[in-house]
């Protein structure tokens, strides 16, 4: 993942913004769009947001805060994805987490101090005859069990 530029370097984001028809309902799409430019959202990157778009930092911040794909910390080159929607909670995806965390010795919502890997749990992804879904930067992991996590995480940790 790319690392959040400073406000200095924000020219890319800027000219997509000005690209815009209007932009008036296109907050999601901008914030979309600069986390997938510069990894994450900081705080000095939802103010900039803010002032460019003509809303308040306020409803930046609550639109970042409210949907869990947005992040205002930097995630790993590996993103760890874990669904906890009812079908894969009903078949163990809370062990499965608990399973990553041991493994990689952070919580949900951290990144190992290397920047390999970050950890999350999403709600729903949609793929509940596969339950239980893990995601590794999109590549969906199906029918997880607790004895493949290790292999799904040295299957990265040996990359490069």
């Amino acid at each position: 993942m790319a690392k959040c530029a400073t406000t200095d370097q924000f020219k890319e984001l800027d000219e997509f913004i000005d690209a815009l028809p209007t932009k008036k309902g296109e907050l999601i799409r901008v914030l979309h769009h600069a986390q997938n430019t510069y990894g994450y959202l900081p705080k000095e990157l939802q103010v900039h947001i803010a002032k460019k778009m003509g809303v308040s930092t306020a409803k930046v911040f609550g639109v970042v805060s409210f949907y869990s794909f947005f992040s205002m910390e930097p995630k790993g080159e590996y993103d760890i994805s874990i669904c906890l929607g009812t079908a894969c909670y009903v078949r163990g995806a809370d062990k499965i987490v608990q399973e990553f965390k041991n493994e990689l010795g952070i919580e949900v919502g951290e990144t190992t101090a290397d920047g390999k890997f970050s950890l999350s749990a999403l709600r729903c992804v949609g793929a509940c005859g596969l339950a239980p879904v893990v995601l590794v930067n999109g590549k969906v992991y199906g029918r997880v069990t607790e004895a493949e996590v290790k292999g799904i995480v040295d299957e990265y940790r040996h990359k490069d």
